[in-house]
């Protein structure tokens, strides 16, 4: 489906679930902010007997869904959302890099393999902009590309994929580990693989929360075109948030990147090309106080961390690029992690839990790069492969 209009409000929070639900499953709509756009509250009201309801969402086949789940959601997109089997040899919980190659990996094995991804399949490659560093590609390859391949491949060799569906659970009984997900349904398995990855960190001030997806954001390929020929504040020196700054430059007026530290931490290619663009600014020495707004962001206070002089800015939007956090609240105590939450794994890539692997950026010690991730993918498939055998 090409052509989905969502009608909403940047102050409501079922509208923002539903246009990163779409984003994450990267299915273009169109976006009508019923408060801007006041001629479209008339239609609203026409299709919900009289009611403002949002958001209200129109489909290309002109069916409607108002204050859709995204289970709802996903059933609507066609996506599956409940395996085929009741058991399998290996359970992925993750469709990263990381899980496909390991999933494509076992599947060559002729393992039963199924795949769990809260999201969209790809990960946080999928809504990259662009891979320039990923081997095989001379002139790299767009995210969204590079994850249709990487399914496709899956796909091929027989893994079966699940999109929109969350775990919630994992637990051991006897030879077999049984994976929960949220909507109630059960999964045994021989073997577990944990790549879920990480998320982006929050800065955790005052107003964050109050306006992520309403003038904060975490992903420049799914928010930025909002921006177009505006100015924008990216916080972060890093390399993530000097490429995203790089990326945002190509269609908003202004870029600012706000550093914390005395210089960026970016590397040297990465903060030569910020240098030579016209369009960014760098400041270093800066934290972020605190944003405020009326339903959506329009001011960000900042302080000098060297003079604790404090200033006002009023960007139209605002992308935080300051590291990530893994994915691993979720998970029992069994299995150990670190004080940031990331596994702790053997040199067999095994968990404390017998029988649960886990690889990729949810793991202490990976680095965080998506060649890597696929690396560490073959290598759990091969340590996954070992231990079937044994046990």
């Amino acid at each position: 489906m090409e052509k989905i209009t969502v009608y909403g409000a940047t102050w409501c929070p079922d509208c923002t679930r539903a246009k990163q639900f779409l984003g994450e499953q990267r299915i273009h709509y169109t976006w009508i902010d019923i408060e801007q756009q006041t001629e479209y509250q008339t239609y609203v009201e026409s299709v919900n007997n009289g009611k403002r309801i949002i958001p209200t969402i129109v489909f290309e086949d002109s069916s409607i869904l108002v204050e859709p789940s995204n289970a709802q959601l996903a059933q609507k997109l066609g996506l599956q959302t409940q395996a085929k089997m009741s058991y399998y040899d290996l359970i992925i919980i993750g469709g990263g890099p990381t899980g496909l190659t390991t999933a494509l990996y076992g599947a060559r094995e002729g393992m039963n393999v199924l795949v769990i991804e809260k999201a969209n399949l790809g990960g946080q490659a999928a809504i990259t902009e662009r891979l320039d560093n990923f081997p095989g590609f001379p002139d790299g390859i767009s995210g969204a590309e590079f994850a249709e391949r990487l399914s496709r491949q899956a796909a091929r060799f027989g893994v079966e994929m699940l999109k929109a569906q969350e775990v919630i659970g994992i637990r051991a009984e006897d030879e077999s580990r049984y994976v929960k997900t949220a909507d109630g349904n059960e999964y045994g398995t021989r073997a577990v693989l944990i790549a879920t990855g990480s998320k982006y960190r929050r800065l955790n001030v005052p107003g964050e929360s109050d306006f992520i997806g309403a003038g904060i954001h975490f992903c420049a390929t799914c928010d930025g075109p909002f921006y177009k020929g505006k100015e924008v504040v990216v916080v972060g020196g890093g390399n993530s948030a000097g490429e995203e700054s790089l990326f945002l430059a190509r269609f908003v007026e202004k870029v600012t990147i706000l550093a914390r530290g005395e210089a960026l931490s970016a590397s040297k290619v990465v903060a030569d090309n910020l240098a030579d663009n016209p369009k960014i600014k760098v400041l270093t020495d800066v934290e972020v106080k605190s944003f405020s707004g009326n339903g959506k962001l329009n001011t960000v206070n900042i302080k000098n961390r060297k003079t604790d002089e404090e200033a006002i800015i009023h960007p139209a939007g605002v992308f935080v690029f300051i590291g990530l956090q893994p994915n691993s609240a979720w998970l029992p105590a069994e299995i150990k992690r670190d004080e940031v939450g990331f596994l702790m794994t053997s040199t067999n890539l095994e968990t404390s839990m017998a029988g649960v692997f886990a690889a990729g950026d949810v793991r202490k010690g990976s680095t965080k790069q998506a060649a890597s991730a696929a690396g560490e993918g073959a290598t759990a498939a091969l340590m996954i492969r070992e231990y079937l055998r044994t046990n």
